[in-house]
């Protein structure tokens, strides 16, 4: 068993088939795959990160921004996971800024420290310090031997990492191709830089993939990012899939396995016409 997965989390994963498949770094190098926690400047402090890509080749890069529980084992497996459909993928630590990953093993851990713990590291992701952190993701990006630079780089988040994925397509437009969001919170507010304000600063195409009890208490957020996205001219599918805050993510207690297969489906699609 992989350091750091409790015996309850690896269970977990292996009952889904192909993801429970790249599970550890050595079924990672079975799959043709290279990986290390690289470390790098961005945004006044030193971010570190998990760097899987196929062995050979060059890529499209993506960047994965995980859940308020942060850069973790689990998360590492699904950068496998996407690495091994032909993608060059940097999942980083939100919380750089304070303290290197992982800061919890699993979300269980933090659960039982309470969320409160992350706030004064949360707070720092706002807008400005997404983009800042975004420009020199992208920089170090395409320095990397792995990264096909002559196309786009994709995005994900989850949880609070959803409304970071359009400050990152907002902030290197040029080079942003994709968004994807999945269970994201914040994506449609009153300020000035709430992310469906700033789709027009972007070159991205979306998937935005809404929990259902999230939808259930902002019933209107869907269509008003539509709106945002007709208007800004970005191509977005935006729809409310049958699972609850955090069913995407497998050591999340709201996983939900047949629509998070759903949801990685329509990922994978939006990457293939994206990037």
């Amino acid at each position: 068993m992989r350091a750091g997965l409790s015996r309850r989390q690896f269970g977990a994963m292996a009952g889904f088939g192909v993801l429970a498949a790249c599970a550890t770094p050595e079924a990672g190098a079975a799959a043709g795959l290279t990986e290390r926690t690289v470390t790098f400047p961005a945004d006044g402090a030193t971010m570190d990160a998990f760097w899987v890509h196929p062995r050979d080749g060059r890529h499209p890069a993506v960047i994965l921004w995980p859940d308020i529980a942060g850069l973790r084992p689990v998360f590492e497996m699904m950068g496998r996971r996407l690495a091994s459909e032909g993608y060059a993928v940097l999942v980083l630590n939100p919380y750089f800024r304070d303290r290197p990953a992982p800061q919890f093993a699993d979300f269980a851990a933090i659960l039982e420290a309470g969320m409160a713990t992350v706030a004064p590291w949360r707070a720092k992701n706002d807008a400005a310090g997404v983009t800042r952190a975004a420009r020199d993701v992208v920089a170090w990006l395409d320095t990397q031997e792995a990264v096909d630079t002559t196309r786009g780089i994709g995005n994900q988040g989850y949880c609070m990492g959803g409304p970071y994925t359009v400050w990152t397509a907002a902030a290197v437009p040029a080079r942003l191709k994709a968004a994807a969001s999945f269970h994201g919170g914040g994506l449609v507010t009153d300020a000035l830089t709430s992310p469906h304000a700033v789709l027009k600063d972007t070159q991205a195409q979306y998937l935005i993939a809404i929990a259902q009890d999230d939808d259930a208490k902002a019933p209107d957020a869907k269509g008003a990012f539509r709106t945002a996205a007709d208007a800004a001219g970005r191509p977005a599918q935006i729809e409310v899939f049958a699972g609850d805050h955090g069913w995407t993510v497998p050591d999340s207690p709201k996983y939900a396995e047949a629509e998070a297969e759903r949801a990685w489906a329509a990922l994978l699609a939006l990457y293939e016409r994206s990037l």
